[in-house]
């Protein structure tokens, strides 16, 4: 069946709806592509060398990136800090204000917000708004409630928040933490993530400046501006939500440093399943846990099993596997109309053509090292449009027993791939499942909850589900990591004002180099 764009959802549209609702954040660069300006020094600049980003979508250009040197970063960085000693001496009432207004103007343009990270990032229509939605509504939280969380005394940190973050929640992970940054009296910088998200971000950003927020947002290379971002002595805080690799290079950064970190890196999160028989519920969460093609920090891709149950678990897992639903998220048949849905999808491309093309690599290795391909999905039947790029496109899949050479037995692959891996004994089972050394959520499938309780005591996980998966949490639930998953303060309710405020009673929960202090999670 011939498949279209649903009317008013083309880049075109969308980009000129952008324009429209915040003109003064884009200019176009002498080949015609919108450029996106930088929020730097107190306004929009037209400054830095213009890039083109590409939609994991289709592969077509979307806009161009203007990306800053050091130097630029430097003198941003220098208006922030002098931002943030004014912000600091505002008075809580206007700071709340401030951030209501722009919670009502992001709220205004919810669906051109959502719309941006269908094109920008791939999420289908439903997880795009829902990425919008929980920001929103978690900063409203948070507005009901700081006058409590400051209650004790606490007050802004020294210097503005720097935050570093990934490109797969740009709303319900990075604005939320701005906005709630912001109202704990600190300014805010944002480093744009390279891979997606950039028009979201400009034009939440542009609404935010609009409200009066001290907020800067800047992109550029990671390489060249870590050190800035990072190590400049003006930051107060810095927070990060990405890989082990870029993550454990920021933490090696602040090793001679005092200052306030928060940075959130990947461990294989995992599902064991030890004496059970509940499938069908089972099944239900295995099929949301598909969502966005598994590319989240909580996502499941790994599942310890008990070796007599490894049938029965199969004759439950593999048909939820060929359940999943991906492709264009914007692909409509001809006879769709304005109002009708857009596509059920679970998930669209992965981020990008070469991170799809990595993917497949890691699969291809595992096979060759020994896993058994139990399901290898195809493109073929998923809804494309004629003609469309699919390269940034990977179907389901799944190992059984990978190779401990394999990079899918100890790291987590961040796309649709999920690894199985065989065990006899609890002890295995806990061992398997820390594989990666320390995770952020972990969930064990037991009929006996007591059992579980006693097995869930030396999972190296934050969050331990019993019978259900965990997630990052909203408004009061805190959230972080064990072992090398996380570093520095935790987030999540309290804790998240706590991280960018000093003052008030006790240590700080999080993993720090002389200690680690849990919550009750």
């Amino acid at each position: 069946m011939a498949l279209r764009l649903a009317d008013g959802t083309s880049w075109s549209d969308t980009l000129a709806r952008a324009v429209a609702a915040t003109p003064e954040a884009f200019g176009t660069a002498p080949d015609g592509i919108a450029t996106l300006h930088n929020l730097v020094e107190g306004g929009w600049r037209a400054v830095g060398s213009p890039t083109p980003v590409h939609t994991p979508v289709d592969n077509t250009v979307l806009v161009n990136l203007a990306r800053l040197d050091a130097e630029a970063a430097r003198a941003a960085v220098a208006h922030a800090a002098t931002a943030h000693r004014e912000w600091a001496q505002t008075p809580l009432a206007e700071r709340k204000a401030r951030v209501d207004d722009a919670l009502d103007a992001l709220t205004a343009h919810r669906d051109l917000l959502a719309l941006l990270l269908v094109w920008e990032i791939g999420k289908p229509w439903r997880l795009a708004c829902a990425d919008v939605d929980r920001a929103l509504d978690g900063v409203r939280w948070y507005v009901q409630e700081i006058d409590r969380m400051l209650a004790d005394g606490r007050e802004p940190l020294p210097g503005p928040v720097s935050n570093i973050a990934s490109w797969n929640y740009p709303m319900s992970v990075l604005v939320h933490a701005e906005l709630v940054q912001l109202l704990a009296g600190n300014a805010v910088i944002a480093k744009t993530p390279s891979q997606g998200g950039a028009v979201c971000l400009t034009v939440a950003h542009a609404l935010m400046r609009r409200a009066g927020l001290p907020a800067t947002l800047l992109s550029g290379s990671g390489e060249e501006l870590s050190e800035v971002l990072v190590r400049a002595p003006e930051i107060g805080a810095v927070a990060f939500v990405g890989g082990r690799s870029n993550g454990g290079k920021v933490a090696a950064a602040l090793l001679d440093s005092d200052k306030r970190h928060f940075i959130e890196q990947e461990g294989l999160n995992a599902w064991g399943i030890w004496n059970f028989s509940q499938w069908d519920l089972l099944a239900a969460h295995l099929k949301k846990g598909f969502e966005y093609g598994k590319q989240r920090c909580t996502a499941y891709p790994r599942f310890v099993v008990q070796r007599d149950l490894v049938d029965e678990f199969l004759d439950m897992y593999l048909p939820v596997v060929r359940s999943v639903r991906f492709g264009h998220p914007l692909a409509v048949a001809d006879d769709w109309s304005a109002g009708d849905p857009l596509p059920e999808l679970d998930f669209g491309p992965l981020i990008s053509a070469a991170k799809a093309e990595e993917l497949r690599r890691k699969v291809d290795e595992a096979v060759r090292g020994g896993a058994v391909p139990l399901h290898r999905g195809k493109l073929d039947g998923a809804p494309f449009l004629d003609g469309q790029d699919t390269s940034a496109y990977v179907a389901p899949a799944v190992l059984l027993a990978p190779p401990g050479r394999s990079r899918l037995m100890h790291a987590e692959p961040f796309g649709p791939v999920d690894t199985i891996v065989v065990v006899d004994t609890t002890d295995e089972l806990l061992a398997q499942m820390n594989a990666s050394n320390g995770a952020l959520v972990a969930s064990l499938a037991c009929d006996d909850e007591e059992l579980a309780g006693k097995l869930a005591v030396d999972l190296q996980a934050f969050k331990v589900g019993i019978n259900k998966p965990r997630s990052r949490g909203d408004r009061e639930e805190p959230f972080g990591g064990r072992g090398a998953s996380w570093k520095g303060a935790f987030v999540g309710g309290d804790l998240l004002v706590q991280a960018v405020t000093v003052g008030g009673d006790g240590r700080l929960y999080g993993n720090f180099p002389d200690y680690s202090s849990y919550p009750a999670t």
